[in-house]
């Protein structure tokens, strides 16, 4: 007769095949020097804990490990229980959430991660694993990105030609036709243009028109027609064009401090007088005094400059909020902390509840007999 073992879990379900896997880097992580998986590993948690805990231990690495994946997959427990379930078991110290950066640049992302230890562990324990984990993520090399190579190929790699363009394609290529005789035509000799009677020289060739080139356009910069046009924006600041080829330096250097056109030319027809007697003038003191600072230009970050740190944050079991290690014990954060503790400390015990239901039954009984 076999033996048969008895064991204090529910048994779990059996995974699926087909088990969502999250994206990479995202899922679940197993923590090392974990004891051997026994019978008797989540015997102290109560059960719907230890029915959870069971089939998030025979979960492969990587797997998805939200509230909505797991309670699909759990058909006795909902979202609601598998949530309050998942806050238990980071209390009892088997696991802890946890987000870090990935990337560089514009393109850092958040991942985030459950770490799972079927051994229980105490805060001291996590907060020097993750620790470790941090120290990891910091040394890790930064991607970069990828330069295109645009090196001319070495020289003995031969050229390649293009392919000959097709033969025109003939009407009639099925049938083709006989070659006719052509009459022999004796050769006869003919006149050159001067032996030729009857002609009149031809009139000498006029002399090539002399053709004047158009003169260039002079090219000028943003400067100079930024200046030409105050006139057109206020006829007091008409300027000649000795004026504006002055004053163009000045203007300039505006433009290279990082100010558009349109910010030079409202800053120079602002509160302009009545009368101008000379617009040069007031425009050159105008361009010195109104000097703007210049402007950092946006460029890309050089290579030299430091990468940003990198912070592992750890997210409280109940409501998602990120801290580092040490401000969420248990992995819950202070406010949460203190509502399980309250709420731990509320919870009727096994033989109350025991209890309860037989006064229940009680007041059944007596109702009928009414």
């Amino acid at each position: 007769m076999a033996t048969q073992h008895t064991s204090s879990a529910l048994p779990a379900p059996a995974l699926s095949a087909a088990y969502p896997m999250a994206k990479p880097g995202y899922g679940k992580r197993s923590a090392p020097d974990q004891q051997a998986r026994t019978r008797t590993d989540f015997a102290h948690l109560p059960t719907r804990e230890r029915y959870v805990a069971g089939f998030i231990d025979h979960l492969p690495e990587g797997a998805a490990m939200s509230v909505k994946t797991l309670a699909k997959q759990l058909p006795l427990y909902g979202q609601q229980a598998v949530s309050t379930s998942l806050t238990d078991l980071s209390v009892a110290g088997h696991l802890r959430r946890v987000r870090c950066p990935v990337g560089v640049g514009d393109e850092t992302r958040w991942v985030f991660r459950t770490f799972w230890s079927r051994t229980a562990r105490d805060n001291e324990w996590w907060n020097t694993y993750l620790a470790t984990e941090q120290a990891a993520l910091a040394a890790a090399p930064v991607p970069k990105t990828p330069v295109p190579d645009t090196a001319p190929p070495p020289p003995w790699v031969p050229a390649e030609e293009p392919p000959p363009p097709p033969a025109p394609e003939r009407p009639g290529t099925d049938q083709v036709p006989e070659p006719t005789a052509v009459p022999h035509v004796p050769h006869q000799r003919t006149r050159t243009p001067a032996q030729a009677p009857d002609t009149e020289p031809e009139p000498p060739a006029p002399p090539p028109a002399t053709v004047h080139a158009a003169p260039h356009a002079v090219e000028v910069g943003p400067a100079y027609l930024a200046l030409a046009r105050l006139g057109r924006a206020d006829h007091r600041l008409a300027l000649s064009a000795d004026d504006c080829a002055a004053l163009e330096a000045q203007a300039a250097e505006w433009l290279a401090r990082g100010v558009s056109v349109d910010y030079l030319t409202s800053a120079l027809t602002a509160g302009l007088p009545a009368k101008v007697d000379s617009p040069v003038g007031l425009l050159r003191r105008r361009l010195t005094d109104k000097m703007p600072p210049r402007l950092p230009t946006a460029g890309s970050p050089s290579a030299d400059a430091s990468a940003p740190a990198r912070h592992l944050l750890v997210e409280c079991a109940d409501c998602g909020r990120p801290g580092p290690p040490q401000a969420l014990p248990d992995g819950l954060c202070r406010p949460c902390r203190t509502a399980h503790s309250g709420a731990a400390e509320d919870s009727p015990r096994p033989s109350q509840i025991a209890d309860a239901k037989a006064h229940m039954t009680n007041l059944r009984d007596l109702l009928r007999s009414v």
